[in-house]
């Protein structure tokens, strides 16, 4: 059943990503092609906690669950976040960070026994330097970046920032709760991208004094 929930998940947020992709092709926003990138890392920690439920947690699986729900996903949304504002140095940035994120992924060494079912914790299979380090100041720094951006946008696009830091609260619930299991884990990894998604394609509220006119009817 914890496999079905995270299967389900992985495909529902890299269906999101590929809708944000399609978005980028038609408007060239770079903020979009981050947040797909970051959804898409999110369909792959979700895909991973899938076949370590179904196959049996190993050194291989955890590694990918590592890589894009610990290291990847929160940065490459904060990326969006500050490319939305107009920081385009935030572009040449997140590809460098997702760079060193998948070489320490792929280089620490994994250790300890996994057991057959439940997300592994991080400290009982990697050390603190440099993986969990890097997990923890990249998680900060991306979540900060997004609420902040969220908050001093909340007037001009309310809707969409507060479903943002919706999002960014159920992911953070689902993937902080040990107690949840892996299916808790997976479900909020859909609610958050579900969240996610409709914030970052939510309308722009019209700013005060722009009312929409409805088309005089045509006089004989």
């Amino acid at each position: 059943m914890d496999a079905l929930v995270a299967f389900a998940a992985a495909l529902l947020a890299l269906r999101l990503a590929g809708l944000l992709a399609r978005r980028y092709r038609a408007t060239g926003r770079p903020e979009l092609l981050a947040w797909a990138w970051s959804l898409g890392t999110y369909a792959l920690a979700a895909a991973a906690i899938a076949w370590g439920e179904a196959a049996g947690w190993d050194a291989r699986a955890f590694r990918v669950y590592y890589a894009t729900g610990a290291l990847l996903t929160a940065p490459l949304l904060g990326a969006g976040s500050l490319l939305l504002t107009g920081r385009r140095r935030a572009a040449p940035l997140a590809f460098a960070y997702a760079g060193l994120a998948v070489g320490v992924a792929l280089a620490v060494p994994v250790h300890g026994a996994f057991a057959a079912h439940g997300i592994p914790p991080a400290q009982d299979h990697v050390a603190f330097l440099p993986a969990r380090l890097l997990a923890i100041l990249a998680n900060a720094l991306g979540t900060l970046a997004v609420v902040g951006v969220a908050l001093r946008s909340l007037r001009r696009r309310p809707l969409g920032n507060a479903l943002i830091v919706l999002g960014v609260a159920a992911a953070a619930t689902g993937s902080g709760l040990s107690g949840l299991g892996a299916a808790g884990s997976a479900a909020g990894i859909a609610v958050g991208a579900a969240l996610l998604y409709a914030g970052f394609v939510a309308p722009a509220r019209l700013p005060a004094g722009i009312r929409r006119r409805r088309p005089r009817a045509a006089t004989p």
